[in-house]
């Protein structure tokens, strides 16, 4: 079974939903399961929605620092959209469990790396500062903002929510 894994993990995924489904309503598949790669493959679910974010959030610190930087900048304005747009992109997966994993220092660091030295031959007009120094800059406050503003009628934008007995995201079929 794990060869499958290795080789088509489509295929090994349908394959393993279908013996699940089974165990679930009481047939004995038990053996026929590859637990190992089945267990690996939950535990990743949630650690890839949590990359997700912090890669949204990332990119919408690039696109402040740069809009704030180059103010004058023929782009600020795309920058600006940009960063709203990777705030709501975060916001959208963003889950309450991942506040305490989220270290917005760390993210800060690695947007910075990310923004270069002069856009068009021209340095910043204003120094970026090197650290996010509390959760009141206004980068953090306009992520924070961002993610807070998520309401409870959609918690969990995943396509693993379940509604009406079909996978969000997917069309109702009709009868």
């Amino acid at each position: 079974m794990s060869d499958l894994y290795d080789t088509d993990v489509l295929l090994w995924s349908e394959q393993q939903a279908a013996l699940l489904r089974r165990l679930a309503a009481g047939e004995r598949v038990n053996d026929e399961i590859d637990w190992e790669n089945v267990i690996d493959e939950v535990e990743s679910v949630g650690s890839e929605q949590l990359h997700a974010v912090e890669s949204f959030l990332v990119q919408a610190l690039v696109h402040m620092l740069k809009a704030e930087a180059w103010p004058l900048a023929r782009d600020a304005p795309h920058w600006h959209a940009e960063a709203r747009r990777f705030r709501g992109d975060a916001a959208a997966r963003f889950v309450p469990s991942m506040r305490q994993r989220i270290d917005m220092t760390k993210l800060y660091r690695r947007a910075l790396r990310s923004v270069p030295d002069t856009i068009d031959g021209t340095p910043p007009l204003q120094t970026i500062p090197t650290i996010c120094r509390s959760p009141s800059t206004s980068y953090s406050a306009r992520i924070d903002e961002a993610l807070a503003s998520r309401g409870s009628e959609n918690r969990l934008a995943s396509p693993y929510t379940r509604q009406a007995g079909r996978r969000r995201g997917t069309p109702p079929t009709s009868a």
